[in-house]
């Protein structure tokens, strides 16, 4: 019995084994033939060709790798598996120049839940401690930069030097804290000089006209904006009697900010309010205070510029600054895909996180 005959477009006479294999493939495709082809007599019948022709066509298509030859000379139809097309490297680099175990909870928290983001948007993330060292099996920045593609890099609270590389080399960097003068990268950091600008003013209202900043000698931007934006606020100061701001650096070790607190308080102008940057250091200050025999607040009083989970449970409770961790590393997550997707402008986004009062201010004693 005599199949009935395909529609198929009859090949021209140009280039004629070309055009057979062109008209057999396309009627693959279309679905005529599933496993494989009829014979070659048949396919002379129905191509109305000569059997070299069909031949030579046939061949053209093995090259292809369409047609493998099966038993008794038939030609078995090769399944092609459709490729899917290359992935894009899915890496952004996390780069930091302090410490990973010397962040505070707080911290952890906003890296853990930054990285469990991106990793819900098929990201993967690497930390790669930047600074300055002597070891030479440590491998360099520029040498991890090169061999790990990252679509973005969040740059993490990290110096002037390692900033201004990413800038000059044009990578799609995010600043992680506050850009320095003269770096054109985008950034996302609380509002540290508003921040303190605020705690200078909270020390004013309640009657304090000596207060002190304690903060570490990082030359870090956030720290510079700081000690302006306290500096700023205790020159807002109604009052005939003038506000010193005394900024106290430290290099973060108990040891030289307890020899700071002493030249400090070892003075004939001793601050009645203390504004501290960093809440690892915020109890070192505050127990040096009652080592002191200082009443807090009663003597002197106290704000930390960041939160720490700590302060929840003191009597009374430390004033501090703080926000959402959730709703940081949401607005921090969008900015680095916008930056990753669109790109961004190199300008700066700050938040500014809410004031605790706590309990730890209030007006001096005379």
């Amino acid at each position: 019995m005599k199949s009935a005959p395909l529609s198929l477009d009859l090949p021209k006479r140009v280039s004629l084994p070309a055009q057979t294999a062109a008209t057999i493939r396309r009627a693959i495709e279309q679905g005529a033939w599933k496993k494989q082809l009829p014979s070659e007599r048949r396919l002379c019948e129905i191509l109305r060709v000569s059997r070299p022709t069909v031949r030579t066509a046939l061949g053209l298509l093995k090259k292809e790798g369409l047609l493998d030859c099966g038993q008794g000379r038939l030609h078995r139809i090769v399944t092609r598996q459709r490729r899917s097309p290359p992935q894009r490297n899915r890496f952004i680099g996390l780069v930091a120049q302090e410490l990973v175990s010397r962040y505070s909870l707080s911290d952890h928290r906003v890296l853990s839940e930054l990285r469990t983001q991106l990793a819900d948007h098929k990201y993967a993330t690497e930390i790669f401690r930047c600074r300055d060292d002597d070891r030479p099996q440590r491998p360099s920045l520029q040498d991890y930069v090169r061999t790990h593609h990252a679509n973005c890099w969040l740059l993490m609270s990290v110096s002037e030097k390692v900033q201004r590389w990413f800038a000059s080399q044009g990578l799609p960097a995010l600043v992680m804290g506050s850009c320095h003068a003269e770096v054109r990268l985008p950034s996302f950091d609380v509002d540290q000089r508003s921040v303190c600008r605020h705690a200078a003013g909270v020390f004013l209202r309640h009657g304090h006209r000596r207060m002190a900043l304690v903060v570490p000698d990082t030359g870090l931007a956030g720290d510079h904006a700081s000690e302006l934006g306290f500096q700023e606020g205790a020159q807002l100061a109604d009052d005939p009697e003038p506000a010193a701001a005394v900024i106290v650096r430290h290099d973060g070790t108990v040891e030289h900010i307890h020899t700071r607190l002493n030249a400090l308080f070892g003075s004939d102008q001793a601050p009645t309010a203390v504004l501290v940057a960093v809440p690892r250091h915020a109890m070192t200050v505050l127990l040096y205070l009652l080592r002191r025999g200082y009443r807090v607040p009663g003597q002197v009083s106290f704000i930390c510029r960041e939160h720490d989970p700590m302060f929840d449970h003191t009597i009374p409770a430390v004033s501090h600054y703080r926000f959402e961790d959730d709703a940081f590393v949401n607005r921090l997550t969008r900015q680095m895909l916008k930056l990753v997707n669109q790109g961004l402008a190199p300008e700066p986004c700050l938040i500014f996180p809410k004031y605790s009062p706590g309990g730890t201010v209030r007006p001096p004693e005379r």
